[in-house]
């Protein structure tokens, strides 16, 4: 598996966060998509997110909105005002093309969507696919504003490095997880 670092919020990168994890699945394009779009499965490989139901639309469709439960751990960047215990958020598909890419974009309290968009996207590679997960953060969110308001700039630099490899670690411990669910099903 291979993991990039994630990008701090340095002048030289328009996004806030950016990073990205991949990993070599014995499995088709078409049946990793078929899982990794079932976000109500999610539970089953995602460090935080423990599943959720779709509130709107069709099932993956782009457009549909789904309504995730979470649950941080309190180590988790300990120092710093984060959710912790058990949340729930609203994502809206933004990406749904079978066998390619399926993407996310978070929603603000309010429902309009934000610049933060997670995602898988596929690629045929010999008998099995490419699978890339990844997430971007071109602006602050409302819950990024509301984590740094009381942060001075060091403490802010310090908190978005310290997330940044948090995100870089769930998105490839999501790798992990899901490959053998992924070659299991073959």
């Amino acid at each position: 598996m291979t993991t990039h670092a994630p990008s701090t919020p340095a002048r030289e990168s328009s996004a806030l966060f950016s990073s990205r994890a991949e990993i070599t699945v014995r499995a088709r394009p078409e049946e990793i998509y078929a899982t990794v779009s079932d976000l109500p499965r999610s539970g089953e490989w995602s460090p935080e997110c423990l599943g959720g139901s779709w509130t709107t639309g069709e099932p993956g469709a782009v457009g549909s909105v789904f309504r995730g439960e979470n649950e941080r751990a309190a180590d988790v960047v300990a120092w710093a005002p984060v959710v912790r215990g058990r949340w729930t958020t609203h994502a809206e598909v933004v990406a749904a093309e079978p066998g390619r890419t399926f993407r996310w974009a978070m929603h603000d309290s309010v429902g309009r969507k934000q610049e933060s968009v997670w995602g898988f996207d596929i690629e045929a590679d010999g008998d099995g696919s490419l699978l890339v997960h990844h997430f971007r953060m071109d602006g602050p969110t409302e819950g990024i504003r509301g984590i740094t308001a009381e942060m001075d700039e060091d403490e802010k630099r310090r908190f978005f490095t310290q997330w940044g490899e948090k995100v870089a670690a769930d998105l490839a411990e999501t790798l992990r997880r899901l490959k053998p669910v992924l070659e299991q099903s073959r």
